[in-house]
């Protein structure tokens, strides 16, 4: 409604001008500027507090918007009343921009105040709401189990280690057959739970987060998941404990008494124990892998852990140790992983020495089996006997730190000697197969 319509002044003329459409009084003052035009100017104090004045180019829009002033501070709508034009055109905007939506501004103003008490201020809420859809988003129902037999099989077929390959079933098998869940829906208090569950020790629950971690990560790549719930699953600390090695004397025990009862598996702890491949390693080296004549060992891409082509020397007593059987082919040891720590218990028990007083035999207890003994008794007493840790890390296949972290120092220059000078005992007249070798 204009103003023409409201009651005025009773003189026309009579500035300023009173609008009263109600109870409530606005008045108009009109002012004549420097360039000699009239501004219009409504007196507001829809605040309580002070008079403001809002211009306006033409007398109609100044009485008109006094009206609406007026009929507001009637309805007791001061909050609007009080509004500057950029304040109504905010207002307008905001109501524009919440339409598409169907809220109010009131219901929006106030949930993002509730946002603000919590994470301070809009840009945290902008990054709050962009976290919940990155970890709400859609992903394709696929159940645990069905996305293992795809992951596995994926596996197989980019040539993964057979080794490799067997802990990885054994591993997420078990978890498989517990969790009925599809792989999106399994949170990281469901793994936490699982593994706690488990009673691991340090290094077998360390190597279940990191195979599981593998999995879900394969599973978010392909959509079955949005995010990866072994990231928050608590890591534990493995001690790397003391690195145990054998002395040379337990080490000609240890080889004498596979000569006498296990001879096929000599190679195999000779190679471990002075040119220190793993024993995954050796398990998959073949005999054309040992260049005897030559004086080393090649450890293909295929066959080291690191997936990286290494040559290692062959030192004099491991060519001796190595001569009986240079002209074997195919695997040094094909039986299987569980039967090859096997047959290194066996072998380490087969030291034991019964007492035999008629031949002067004192008892002696068996060695005791050190895990991973060979391959750190070669890295200390290599390192020991040249002093170059980049050198021991290149035979080794792992870095200079790791060398000079746990192998430094551990043994003695002339303890390195002694372990290099472990051979087999031959009659005098058999010529070595290192020089043999070297004559052909």
């Amino acid at each position: 409604m204009k103003a023409a319509s409201s009651r005025t002044t009773k003189r026309a003329d009579k500035w300023p001008k009173e609008v009263q459409p109600g109870r409530a009084i606005v008045r108009v003052y009109r002012r004549r500027s420097p360039s000699g035009n009239f501004n219009y100017m409504v007196a507001n104090y829809a605040d309580g507090q002070r008079r403001r004045f809002d211009s306006y180019p033409t007398e109609a829009d100044a009485l008109d918007a006094a009206d609406k002033l007026a009929r507001r501070l009637d309805s007791r709508d001061y909050v609007a009343a009080a509004m500057t034009k950029d304040q109504a055109l905010e207002y307008a905007n905001a109501v524009a921009r919440l339409k598409p939506f169907g809220v109010t501004v009131d219901a929006a103003t106030g949930t993002v105040a509730e946002c603000l008490r919590t994470v301070g201020d809009l840009s945290n809420i902008h990054a709050a709401v962009k976290f919940y859809v990155a970890r709400h988003k859609q992903a394709v129902k696929k159940p645990v189990a069905d996305a293992l037999f795809e992951f596995l099989k994926i596996k197989e077929a980019r040539g993964a280690a057979h080794r490799y390959m067997t802990d990885l079933r054994g591993r997420l098998e078990k978890f498989a057959a517990d969790c009925k869940k599809d792989a999106g829906a399994v949170t990281t208090a469901d793994v936490q739970e699982w593994l706690d569950g488990r009673k691991l020790k340090p290094q077998n629950y360390a190597n279940y987060r990191r195979i599981l971690h593998v999995f879900f990560a394969f599973a978010v790549s392909r959509g079955y998941a949005t995010d990866n719930p072994i990231e928050g699953v608590e890591k534990v600390r493995v001690s790397g404990g003391d690195v145990e090695i054998f002395t040379p004397a337990e080490m000609a025990r240890l080889l004498d008494a596979a000569k006498d009862k296990f001879p096929g598996f000599v190679p195999c702890l000779a190679v471990g124990a002075f040119a220190g491949l793993r024993s995954a390693e050796v398990e998959r080296l073949e005999w054309s892998d040992i260049h005897l004549a030559e004086r080393f060992i090649v450890v293909g891409a295929d066959k080291a852990k690191t997936a990286s082509r290494r040559v290692v020397p062959i030192s004099d007593n491991l060519a001796l140790w190595l001569a009986d059987y240079a002209s074997k082919e195919g695997r040094l040891f094909s039986d299987g992983s569980a039967l090859f720590h096997s047959l290194q218990r066996r072998v380490a028990a087969a030291t034991a020495v019964e007492q035999d007083a008629g031949k002067n035999v004192p008892a002696q207890k068996a060695v005791a089996w050190k895990g991973n003994g060979l391959r750190h008794s070669y890295a200390s007493y290599r390192f020991a006997q040249i002093g170059d840790a980049g050198r021991v890390a290149g035979e080794l296949g792992n870095s200079a730190t790791v060398v000079h972290r746990h192998y430094k120092e551990l043994v003695k220059p002339g303890d390195a000697v002694k372990w290099f000078n472990v051979s087999p005992e031959r009659p005098k007249n058999v010529t070595p197969m290192s020089a043999a070798a070297a004559n052909r």
